[in-house]
């Protein structure tokens, strides 16, 4: 515990003489008489006791009324630490190939292969359980992971599908970052089908311009081919290496690779299907080669994983990071003690000598 003003406490000292003078008189006072047996059993009633009593109520009282002026708190957070520290912006696919289950661990891809042989109806608990194994699913609980492993990393989330959008801007606030990541999924508008890699990787650039960090890094996730937007990732790349960002880009399946996905049924319902899981694997391999990162090919839960081990592995920057420093206010105790005990004394002192109506 502090105090914010810790200089009030210099009234304490004229309180404390006025104590020390009250009690110096208390051992002083009396007379001399030898008769003492002629004297009355009750030489005191409660006036005079209270009256003795009330002068001390009143220095506690306006001594702690000086303790609550002087501010006691304690910290609840420190003002500044060194940490190491990059600038991540996580750049993710959210097209509808993402819905593929083909990142799903073995066991489940069983179930899936059986359902697709099968040719049977999805119902809805099936359609819920296979939703946790969407290569979105999946990259968002290993991402999950790696934001716990950098702690003092600002880290930030771009999705892109037809178009790019920021999710959550470069933060240390990573329990916010991860409400956000969860609360991703994959739009249901015809642009779904679209894969604007250049505006992504740009949107991730425009985060990272005016960050703090030295090091700065963008991971790019797709598992398909640029096939819109405002900008070509070959512009955004060139724009990377000349600021010092390096993308390490993560590619999702591999060339003339078929995957099972859950696919509408013509008469309604829902069934397991497949599909052709292509994406431009040298486009992205160019991408972090030019940039001085690294290209990962992905086509399962285990290699997604060992990627982002591996990029965890970064070269970091010290930086001082500046934490503005909360406080927990102790002052109300000492406030609301010390105006109780000034108010019973001067009530106390009025009623002892009969001032009160």
């Amino acid at each position: 515990m502090n105090f914010a003003n810790p200089w009030f406490l210099l009234f304490a000292l004229p309180l404390a003489f006025a104590a020390w003078r009250l009690l110096r008189r208390a051992r002083r006072t009396g007379i001399r008489f030898s008769a003492l047996a002629r004297l009355p059993a009750r030489t005191a009633g409660w006036r005079a006791k209270v009256a003795a009593a009330t002068p001390f109520m009143l220095i506690a009282g306006l001594a702690l009324l000086v303790v609550a002026a002087a501010r006691p708190r304690t910290p609840l957070a420190n003002n500044g630490r060194n940490v190491d520290a990059i600038a991540i912006v996580m750049t993710v696919d959210i097209s509808g190939s993402m819905a593929i289950l083909d990142l799903a661990p073995k066991d489940v891809l069983g179930q899936i292969r059986a359902f697709e042989r099968s040719g049977r109806r999805l119902s809805s608990a099936d359609e819920a359980k296979l939703a946790k194994f969407t290569r979105l699913a999946e990259v968002k609980r290993v991402f999950s992971a790696f934001v716990d492993r950098r702690p003092d990393d600002l880290i930030g989330l771009v999705t892109f599908g037809g178009f790019a959008e920021t999710r959550a801007p470069l933060t240390a606030d990573h329990r916010a970052l991860h409400q956000m990541l969860e609360a991703v999924e994959i739009p249901g508008a015809s642009e779904e089908q679209m894969t604007a890699v250049g505006d992504g990787l740009g949107m991730a650039l425009a985060r990272l311009e005016k960050s703090e960090p030295e090091s700065k890094v963008v991971i790019l996730l797709s598992d398909g081919v640029n096939n819109r937007g405002a900008v070509t990732p070959e512009a955004m790349t060139e724009i990377a290496a000349r600021r010092g960002v390096k993308v390490y880009s993560i590619g999702v399946g591999t060339s003339a690779h078929y995957a099972p996905f859950v696919q509408q049924h013509p008469f309604g319902w829902k069934v397991i299907g497949e599909t052709e899981g292509t994406f431009d694997e040298a486009q992205l391999r160019d991408i972090a080669r030019k940039t001085g990162g690294r290209y990962f090919p992905v086509n399962d839960a285990d290699a997604l994983k060992e990627a982002l081990e591996e990029i965890d592995r970064l070269e970091t920057t010290p930086i001082e990071a500046e934490v503005r420093t909360l406080w927990n206010e102790r002052f109300a105790g000492f406030l609301l003690g010390g105006a109780a005990l000034v108010l019973a004394a001067v009530l106390l002192s009025l009623a002892s000598s009969r001032r009160l109506a």
